[in-house]
Order: structure tokens, then C-alpha cells, then sequence
């Protein structure tokens, strides 16, 4: 059998690996890194971990071939979502077959695309490199983009300029160009309490947040009728969410405390930063001085933006665009309606597309799966980038 051929068959042993590694992100990804490590270490490849605060994570990076500039690099990350209160038909962290199915958490989303990254080391190695081929593997994407955040110093500094990099969320194999981004805020209004028959001694928490909530679902209006607006994406316009609400007690106490998360997915194009700028004045400079010459100085509203994700544009027809079309062996590209870990990439100036195995569809679900039919894919874009790298 052919190297390739080797490389295929490896793929599903990998993936059972990695499955079994629970790496919901609650929990550390420590061991599976330490797997991935010691694995490319017996290839002679090394690693560099760039760890957390507290130790109990970590991202890898590892370059095989020449550090120098054209390169591409293969990004996937570890955590997984997690499975509590689905009804799976199987254990979710035992991979196992059904007929062209590969049922486990996290085949999809995203461990399929690195069992392939690593089944094809042997490829990349004998193809003898004269650019090279980075892997990027990261924490806590599901829950903020946390770990790439803390890894893009070390990119900046120590990964030569790639061509291109390949996110690889799972489009079933076509090439992404663009995604909204998206910003995740939490606002915690502090109030003063008082009984409810005496509405002016108090400072109500959650009145204010609903003038808050009032204020954002403005914002929308103003961003779906008159913001950027950009027909690849469904919804074509920067849409607004509010999420979980808390405060109060009894019906009987003007509450002293609320809090609510809420999040925006600005198209591209659209300044976000100027939104979170025009709510924070209309905190400072009209809730703030309300409420505490009512309250006192104790009262107040703080806004906290918790997680954070740049929007993704490639831009038509670059090097970056088309090398990924090549690869893929595809004419075209699309949008995704999910966000990545590709516009922080591009945030650096690393030229990123979206391009994985798999069917965002069964992403996050009970009985998650890939088929053998995208890894064999996904395989075949491995081949094409050994060649074209090593040309």
C-alpha cells in the first residue's frame, strides 16, 4: 500500500483516539494534548504548548518542514460541547460505527479534521517539504475563543507568514470565505433595594435592565433596516440577541440586583466597536447618573464583554482563496452561518478560510457523526497540500 493509502487507514484509529479523550469544555484538555504530543513526537516533530493560567490547558503548536514564509496552517480545536441531557444511543466518548457513520462527540466538531491533519504526518514527511505545514490546535473555542486569543502572540512571533490557513469546522469539504462575527456581553446592574409600595426610595435592577434590553433591540432595528448589509449571509444584516435574564426576589422588593447576557454577529464591514462605544455612553451618561441620585454612589451598571469573535471576509480571488479552492478541489466558494477561529487568524494577518469534514448539522447534537466518505475527503486535500508545498 502507498504512503497515502497508509495515511487513510490511519485516520479512524486516530479518531477513536481522540474521541475517547473527554474534552467537553469544563474539563481539561491536558491529556489529549499531551496524546497529540507524544505522537508527533515519535514522528520527530516537536511541539510547543502555549499552557493557560492555571495549567489545566493548552494549545499546540507544531511545524513540520522549513519555519519559512508561504506555509499553511492546519487549525482545529480540541474541546467538545457537552452531552448532558442527550439522548445518545451510544457511549459519546467511544467512537463507533454505523454502516458509513462515525458516531461519537466531537467527530464532527472538530476531532475529525485533526485525526486526518495527523494520519497524514508520514505524508508530509516524505514529501520533503520546501514550505511548511503548521498545526494549530486549540482550547475552549466553544465557549469564546479563548485559546486561540492566548496563542496569537506566539503566532505573530514565531509562525512565518503563512499563504493561508484552514480552519477546519466541518462544511462537508466546500471552501467558506466569510462568517459573521460575534460579540457576547454580560451587564450586571446594581440597584438599591426597597419595599414595593415606596418605588422611590428604591433603584429597580431589573427596570433598568429592561430600559437597557429596550435600548438593544433598538439597536437592531437601526442595524437591519440602515446597517451594512451583505446578501451572502441569513440573515443579510448585523442581527441581536438577548440571552439568559436574572434579578428579583419577591414581587413585593423593588429588586437591588440583574444581570442578562446579551450578543451581537456583525456582517463584515460593520463597525462593532461603535455599537459597545454608543451603549456604554448611554450607560455613563444617562442610567449611571439617574439611578444614583436616587441610590447613592453604590448603584451602578457594568458591561462586560465575555467573548468575542472577529468576522471572516477573505478577499475574492486572492492567493489565499484560491490556493484553498485547489486544494478542496472545488470552483467556488460560500459563507457559514457559524463563527470561527478564522477571523482572529485574519486578525493578524493570517489569510484564513473555513474548510472541514463533516455536516455542521450534526454538530452539538445527540449522535453526532462523520462519514467515511468526508475523512476520505478530507484525505485527499491532505494529498494535494503535500504536493503543492512540496513543488
Amino acid at each position: 500500500m502507498s504512503i497515502a493509502g497508509d495515511c487513510a487507514q490511519a485516520v479512524e484509529p486516530l479518531l477513536r483516539e481522540l474521541v475517547g479523550f473527554d474534552t467537553t469544555s469544563r474539563n481539561s484538555n491536558m491529556a489529549l494534548i499531551r496524546h497529540v504530543e507524544a505522537y508527533l513526537a515519535s514522528n520527530g516533530i516537536a511541539s510547543h504548548l502555549v499552557v493557560n493560567e492555571d495549567g489545566s490547558k493548552a494549545n499546540l503548536f507544531a511545524t513540520i518542514g522549513p519555519n519559512v514564509e508561504g506555509g499553511v496552517v492546519l487549525s482545529g480545536h480540541t474541546d467538545v460541547v457537552p452531552v448532558d441531557d442527550q439522548d445518545w444511543l451510544s457511549d459519546p466518548f467511544t467512537l463507533t460505527t454505523k454502516d458509513d457513520r462515525l458516531v461519537g462527540r466531537g467527530t464532527a466538531d472538530m476531532k475529525g479534521f485533526i485525526a486526518v491533519c495527523l494520519a497524514y504526518v508520514p505524508l508530509f514527511l516524505a514529501a520533503k517539504l520546501t514550505r511548511p505545514i503548521h498545526f494549530a490546535f486549540t482550547y475552549d473555542e466553544e465557549v469564546g475563543c479563548l485559546g486561540i486569543q492566548q496563542m496569537l502572540p506566539y503566532l505573530r512571533e514565531h509562525c512565518a507568514a503563512p499563504r493561508l490557513v484552514v480552519v477546519g469546522e466541518p462544511t462537508s469539504m466546500q471552501v467558506a470565505a466569510a462568517h459573521k462575527g460575534q460579540h457576547v456581553s454580560r451587564t450586571r446592574i446594581t440597584g438599591r433595594e426597597a419595599h414595593s409600595s415606596r418605588p422611590e426610595d428604591g433603584v429597580n435592577a431589573v427596570m433598568v435592565a429592561a430600559e437597557l434590553i429596550t435600548l438593544i433591540s433598538g439597536f437592531a432595528a437601526r442595524e437591519r433596516e440602515a446597517g451594512v448589509k451583505d446578501a451572502a449571509f441569513d440573515p443579510p444584516y448585523t442581527s441581536f440577541n438577548v440571552g439568559p435574564i436574572r434579578g428579583g426576589s419577591m414581587f413585593n422588593i423593588i429588586p437591588n440586583a440583574c444581570e442578562f447576557d446579551w450578543e451581537f454577529r456583525p456582517v463584515p464591514g460593520t463597525d462593532a466597536q461603535a455599537i459597545l462605544d454608543e451603549y456604554q455612553r448611554y450607560i455613563d451618561e444617562t442610567l449611571v447618573p439617574r439611578m444614583q441620585a436616587v441610590g447613592g454612589k453604590e448603584c451602578g451598571v457594568a458591561n462586560e464583554v465575555w467573548a468575542y469573535l472577529p468576522p471572516l471576509k477573505a478577499e475574492p480571488g486572492s492567493d489565499a482563496e484560491t490556493l484553498a479552492m485547489m486544494l478542496a478541489g472545488k470552483n467556488e466558494t460560500t459563507v457559514v452561518a457559524f463563527g470561527t477561529e478564522g477571523g482572529h487568524f485574519q486578525s493578524i494577518d493570517f489569510p484564513a478560510v473555513v474548510c472541514g469534514p463533516g455536516d455542521i448539522a450534526q454538530a452539538h447534537k445527540p449522535d453526532e457523526f462523520i462519514t467515511q466518505a468526508e475523512l476520505a475527503a478530507c484525505g485527499k486535500f491532505m494529498e494535494r497540500l503535500a504536493r503543492a508545498l512540496s513543488a
